[in-house]
């Protein structure tokens, strides 16, 4: 008798938060670096014109869409419908609902469900009120699909706040976790050393592990410290489990 095989489920990652500054291209590299190590099948997609921060860092793996014109955002779905792999989406702030109304047009979310593909918004954050809102209208517009193809992941950025008690008895946090999200902290990095990392444009395989790479830049406590935040960002990374 045949043993059945299983489809793999592709994965779309939109990693956004709204707000600008809270560090979102920071986790979107940080997942593609995490994808490169283990190494798991990927495909990254800079949405953020204005920064460009995949394109600059990880130019190998990285092309851009333009939220704005429906058949440039029509890509991020063929890229996960094509093959079963990650398509990870660094989102501009204030990119709601644009990807809202992209999603909605389109019946984006329908067709991942018919074809095995999970949407997996992921909101990064600063211990804020705005941080706190703008989560609780995400989970607010897409909880009711939570049920079938649509999960979330938080990010506390510590590098842009400590103290997220505030969130922690929010109704946002109850809205957020009634609907499976799961959170994870993304580590302080010392600010010269993340400084030096998005001066060179370089990836953070580059920054650690090659000498050679902005060597007029990079100090060898530098790449030391770099080399210990990832190993502690890819410690709550991994707690993500099929999510990632």
């Amino acid at each position: 008798m045949k043993a059945c095989s299983v489809r793999r489920m592709s994965k779309i990652h939109f990693i956004g938060g709204e707000k600008g500054g809270v560090g979102k291209s920071v986790v979107a590299r940080l997942f593609v670096q995490w994808c490169i190590d283990k190494p798991l099948p990927f495909v990254a997609v800079d949405a953020d014109e204005s920064h460009g921060a995949l394109l600059r860092h990880y130019p190998t793996f990285a092309r851009a869409v333009d939220l704005e014109r429906p058949e440039s955002a029509d890509e991020i779905a063929s890229l996960a419908l094509d093959s079963d792999r990650r398509v990870i989406v660094d989102l501009p702030a204030q990119s709601d609902r644009l990807v809202a109304a992209w999603l909605a047009e389109a019946g984006v979310l329908d067709l991942a469900r018919e074809s095995n593909v999970e949407v997996i918004f992921w909101h990064v954050m600063d211990d804020g009120k705005d941080a706190i809102a703008t989560l609780g209208r995400l989970v607010e517009r897409y909880a009711k699909r939570a049920a079938e193809n649509v999960r979330f992941v938080i990010v506390e950025n510590l590098g842009r706040g400590k103290e997220f008690s505030l969130f922690d008895r929010s109704p946002a946090r109850a809205a957020a976790s009634a609907a499976g999200a799961v959170t994870i902290q993304l580590p302080e990095l010392h600010a010269p050393a993340m400084r030096k990392i998005d001066r060179s444009d370089g990836s953070f395989w580059a920054a650690v592990n090659n000498p050679a790479f902005a060597a007029d830049l990079f100090t060898r406590m530098d790449r030391q410290r770099i080399k210990a935040w990832m190993v502690t960002a890819y410690d709550q990374l991994a707690r993500l489990g099929d999510l990632a």
